[in-house]
């Protein structure tokens, strides 16, 4: 049975990594039938897809948290522009 994309929605990034290692020795390992290696082979690139779209937007993530850190004023700082008015 071939995965279809949303088949690892529910799956965590660490079950989705050890499901693709699995994935990986079995097709090293010579023992499938041309077929089954054929299907293995498509699960794993479904899976994988998924796995990286999840690491781009987890990246996505941490560089908009960076950049609110980086924006954000320094408490020794006190802006006195308002005070001058």
């Amino acid at each position: 049975m071939v995965a279809s994309k949303d088949a690892f929605k529910d799956v965590t990034f660490r079950e989705g990594m050890d499901e693709l290692e699995g994935i990986v020795r079995l097709l090293e390992s010579g023992t499938l039938e041309l077929e089954e290696s054929l299907e293995r082979y498509s699960e794993g690139v479904a899976l994988l897809a998924e796995l990286q779209k999840r690491l781009a937007s987890a990246e996505q993530r941490v560089e908009v948290l960076m950049g609110e850190l980086e924006d954000a004023p320094e408490d020794a700082i006190q802006d006195t522009t308002l005070l001058k008015a």
